[in-house]
């Protein structure tokens, strides 16, 4: 079993460091992962500089670059064999709802699947994590799953994992993405020159949180587990747009 790991916080994250502690003994495992914290960068890939491919002394590989980046090249042209299995995270905050079209950590995973590649993005939700080892064994029983039984086809899952003790856990659902509320306003201040500078402003709240959101399931304390797909074509507007474009 081939396992990449990925994330968008950096090579140097204790959400990485648990991961490929908690898949150790799964199969040989390569991380390629950012230089720099990377979250939000989406699917961005770099094509205005060459990308450097380095080893730091943990064994990690690091690429100046974006989530996206690394596991481009990585699959691309720095392995051998293609990877049975990609896992991105852990990250520091959750990726639910309207989260994933910006999160770096579901951006690594969808470049694995858009390779091919069956991949996975996982996510403690808390921006003060203090149970990333519940998270490490979630993954590690989803690697296992997948090495028991397969999945026949290229998939993508997002999961979401309360940040809670593992024995807390109330179980795992699967769940449909649910949707924010927009988000807070900019957060506007003057720099030191006396120019002013705008912060973007935090996430809003859940505004689609009903039974079988990933936002209900994990306020409940289940891991949510969300299939993704990467087909943005609006199925249901097409006869209108049809219409409308003659």
């Amino acid at each position: 079993m081939r396992i990449l790991l990925s994330n968008d916080d950096g090579y140097f994250a204790p959400g990485l460091e648990v991961l490929a502690g908690a898949l150790a003994g799964l199969g040989d495992i390569v991380v390629v992962a950012p230089e720099q914290n990377c979250s939000g960068a989406s699917n961005s890939l770099t094509l205005s500089r060459p990308l450097v491919l380095r080893k730091a002394a943990s064994g990690f590989h690091y690429v100046n670059g974006t989530p996206t980046d690394c596991v481009h090249l990585a699959v691309t042209g720095m392995l051998d064999q293609l990877p049975d299995i990609i896992v991105s995270g852990i990250n520091h905050g959750a990726n639910m709802g309207d989260d994933t079209i910006y999160s770096g950590t579901v951006a690594a995973a969808t470049e694995g699947y858009l390779l091919g590649i069956p991949s996975i993005a996982i996510s403690l939700t808390s921006f003060e994590p203090k149970n990333y080892a519940t998270a490490g064994q979630v993954a590690r029983q989803l690697v296992e799953r997948f090495i028991r039984n397969p999945i026949k086809e290229p998939v993508l899952l997002n999961v979401n994992v309360p940040d809670i003790p593992y024995v807390e856990l109330k179980g795992t659902e699967v769940t449909r993405l649910g949707r924010r509320h927009k988000a807070e306003p900019v957060v506007k201040m003057q720099s030191p020159r006396n120019e002013t500078v705008y912060w973007i402003g935090a996430a809003g709240g859940a505004a689609d949180a009903g039974p079988g959101t990933d936002f209900n399931a994990v306020d409940r304390g289940f891991v949510s587990i969300t299939p993704l797909q990467i087909d943005l074509t609006h199925v249901a507007q097409l006869p209108s747009i049809r219409q409308w474009a003659l």
